[in-house]
């Protein structure tokens, strides 16, 4: 087995593109064609984490944190993240990180923490637009079915859990061919009518240069006659964060003592309990505050997150409880959910989750 074949299948459920803008997801050290022989999973890739690939003889580190975060002028050993790549490299170990991709799916980081607490009729709190694009294009009936099956096979349609998804309109296509054109139709000079279809298909943004590449070289104009759509549609299958409900409301104070035990967590730093029973919550695996807005407008009375500011904690304004769990211990369980993922998918593949906790906060 080659390690993209491992890589292929991540980004199957979790595609690179939709990583947020600040992130480095993927492949950060390897070589998407070497032969893997097993896979190490943990939140992050530390010195400890190598060693421990090291020892157990494995060649993939899979973390949900990617080591690597903003450009590299000098690999010396000066740091940390230096170092892992140094070592890394010397013992032909690949690093692959999936980080704000896995965030922002539905049955990613932010579905394993709902799970985690029991939470039901969940969906994403604030969901992603402009995630896909629409395309229009005219083709003459005789090469119409040809073009439309190769877009199809190469993934214009496919949405959500559907594909081959397709709008088609016959019609009555003009043109008139001019001095230095090579029409495929009509004569130079004289005004052309042929029977065309308008094929419509959804894509998503990252395919958009290769759709065209197969759509210029299925058709048969020289000049293709084509539109392309920005969507402003919201997904309801992408976004940040994720709110449900208790299946029975419960005390607010005897909540966060069942927080504290169910995320395994030493501490929490919340808010003023409201005057009110919980039922509705807002999550967010890692750094949440950007999503305090969109829980309280949800009406959620708890907001689950980590590494809110001292001041942002003021913002509750008695209408919602924050309750900052830590960063790691909010997404602790990001490591199952990708042994998961992976361990049933290829059932003779070595998978296994790190032994080492790389949480660098201690608590008194």
């Amino acid at each position: 087995m080659k390690i993209h074949e491992i890589t292929d299948y991540l980004e199957e459920i979790a595609p690179l593109h939709y990583q947020e803008s600040y992130d480095n997801s993927g492949l950060l050290v390897g070589d998407f064609n070497s032969k893997v022989n097993g896979a190490l999973i943990s939140l992050d890739c530390t010195e400890s984490v190598i060693d421990e690939a090291i020892s157990l003889g494995i060649n993939l580190v899979i973390s949900h944190h990617p080591i690597i975060f903003s450009s590299l002028n000098k690999i010396n050993g000066r740091n940390y993240v230096e170092r892992v790549i140094i070592k890394a490299i010397k013992n032909d170990i690949a690093i692959y990180a999936i980080h704000t991709n896995l965030d922002n799916v539905f049955e990613g980081v932010n579905n394993k923490i709902a799970e985690k607490l029991g939470l039901i009729n969940c969906k994403i709190l604030l969901p992603k637009s402009k995630q896909i694009k629409q395309l229009v294009v005219y083709c003459p009936l005789t090469h119409s079915l040809a073009l439309k099956e190769a877009l199809l096979e190469n993934g214009a349609g496919s949405f959500r859990n559907y594909d081959n998804c397709s709008f088609s309109v016959k019609g009555k296509g003009t043109f008139r061919p001019k001095k230095g054109s090579s029409p495929f139709l009509g004569n130079l000079g004289e005004l052309e009518q042929v029977d065309e279809e308008r094929l419509e298909f959804f894509f998503n943004n990252e395919d958009e240069n290769r759709l065209l590449d197969v759509m210029h070289q299925n058709h048969p104009y020289e000049q293709v006659a084509f539109q392309v759509y920005s969507l402003d549609n919201v997904s309801s299958e992408i976004g940040s964060g994720m709110i449900g409900e208790l299946q029975k409301e419960i005390e607010p104070k005897e909540y966060l003592d069942l927080l504290k035990s169910k995320m395994s967590t030493e501490c929490i730093r919340y808010t003023k309990l409201i005057n009110k029973k919980i039922k509705k919550i807002a999550i967010c695996g890692g750094s949440g505050s950007f999503l305090l807005e969109e829980a309280k407008k949800q009406n959620a009375d708890l907001f689950v997150s980590s590494d809110f500011k001292y001041h942002e904690f003021f913002d509750a304004e008695d209408e919602i409880i924050i309750a900052d769990i830590g960063h790691f211990e909010s997404e602790q369980f990001t490591k199952d959910l990708i042994y998961d993922l992976l361990s049933k998918k290829f059932t003779k593949f070595a998978v296994q989750l790190s032994k080492v906790n790389t949480n660098p906060i201690n608590y008194l």
